[in-house]
């Protein structure tokens, strides 16, 4: 119902969830800390494995690169097994690579053991918003503000907790990692029950066919440009930043909150107010004269500018998955797939592009590639504002999708 509030206490309200929806909630938020553990260790990695940044990046690139392949494999597993099994067959990879990862003697076989957590956290956090999606109280609204909030806790202090314990040793946030996801295995052994399974099995094309729905393959081609300039800020601005662990997980974890706060709390009240499509496109553009700033600023202006594109990666992550979600007439896992299918190669190309680049160039260079590619994303937007104006509207707070069900209210 329009004007509903979702944080209210009522029975819909995000905080009033079964044990299960905690659980994989929970769980989803240390899978997103893995996400940005490394980043305050990486020039500790570099340094003690002795390697070079582009060789470091590909920690990000081979991560994402199998994420975003195993995104057609994510429906095809879980329409078999049940999304119960797919989960923890998920965490179990990860727990495995993640702590395989700790004991790593060079960048090779670490950048190898990064490639197998990626394809346990794509099982995983794939099926963890289906499981969100259909397990929550309140509809799919609480269920995205659930998974977006868990996205960005999990961005805030998966840097913490790589500081934190990579001051010491490298090392330790893998293992940290690995024991977290152990006991988000075990919750979710717990407290999770087995999700219905789908009338009809996911075949490996779907998610491929799914973007031949004009409205997803928009928004995933927008997306996939975002993307690019949002791994860039996140792989290579610590090389720029050159802090120790503790100063430089401060800057994320400070960066991670900003995420959170704008994107469970400030995005949904922005969308009211003016629509879908125009917090996107705004968005997109600040973020590229923030990227362009980062580049050319002082090493003040660099952290501050840093810290402040978390503003505009909260707002974006949260419209981009609602529409994601809700453009296509595909099922939701399906879109989801095809649509991450696409955004995370963008994710996998920055990591190694950007240090190259720089390499090719100067340190500037690589942000202004960066901040291009965040208006090329906005430009997509304009362009297919069309054909994407429809579903946008319907996926304003108050609005219903077309099954009936209020994709988002506030």
């Amino acid at each position: 119902m329009q004007g509903e509030d979702p944080f209210d206490q009522g029975a819909g309200s995000i905080l009033r969830q079964p044990k299960a929806v905690w659980a994989t909630a929970g769980a989803s938020v240390v899978a997103f800390m893995g996400i940005g553990l490394v980043d305050p260790i990486l020039p500790s990695i570099a340094k003690g494995l002795e390697a070079t940044p582009s060789q470091v990046s590909l920690l990000f690139t081979s991560y994402f690169l199998i994420t975003a392949v195993a995104m057609l494999v994510t429906g095809f597993v879980s329409s078999r097994i049940g999304g119960r099994k797919t989960l923890l067959t998920g965490l179990a990879l990860v727990v495995v690579f993640a702590a395989l990862s700790g004991t790593s003697s060079s960048v090779a076989e670490l950048v190898g053991f990064r490639a197998g957590w990626g394809l346990g956290n794509a099982l995983f956090v794939s099926t963890a918003l289906a499981v969100i999606v259909g397990a929550a109280a309140g509809g799919s609204s609480a269920a995205i503000l659930l998974y977006e909030s868990a996205l960005g806790l999990g961005m805030a202090c998966g840097p913490l907790l790589g500081a934190l314990l990579g001051d010491a040793s490298w090392r330790y946030p893998f293992f940290g990692t690995a024991a977290l996801m152990a006991i988000g295995f075990i919750c979710i052994t717990a407290f999770l029950k087995e999700q219905p399974k789908p009338a009809r099995k996911t075949s490996l094309l779907d998610p491929i066919k799914a973007l031949g729905h004009g409205g997803l393959a928009s928004v995933a081609t927008s997306a996939f440009f975002y993307n690019y300039a949002f791994f860039t800020i996140l792989a290579f601005t610590p090389f720029v930043l050159n802090m120790t662990p503790y100063k430089s997980g401060a800057v994320f974890f400070a960066w991670g909150l900003l995420l959170a706060v704008f994107s469970v709390l400030v995005a949904p009240r922005l969308q009211k107010r003016f629509g879908s499509l125009k917090v996107l496109g705004a968005s997109l553009v600040l973020l590229a004269v923030d990227l362009v700033i980062l580049g050319y600023g002082n090493h003040t202006a660099a952290i501050v500018c840093t810290v402040v594109s978390g503003a505009f990666i909260g707002m974006n992550n949260t419209v981009y998955t609602e529409l994601a979600l809700g453009v296509s007439d595909a099922p939701r896992p399906v879109a989801s797939a095809g649509y991450n299918f696409v955004r995370w190669f963008a994710a996998a190309a920055a990591p190694y592009l950007a240090p190259k680049i720089e390499e090719w160039s100067n340190i500037h260079i690589p942000f202004v590639v960066a901040a291009i590619a965040a208006v090329v994303g906005a430009v997509v937007v304009w362009i297919r504002r069309t054909a994407l104006t429809h579903e946008a509207e319907e996926l304003q707070p108050g609005h219903a999708t077309e099954d009936g069900v209020t994709v988002f209210a506030d």
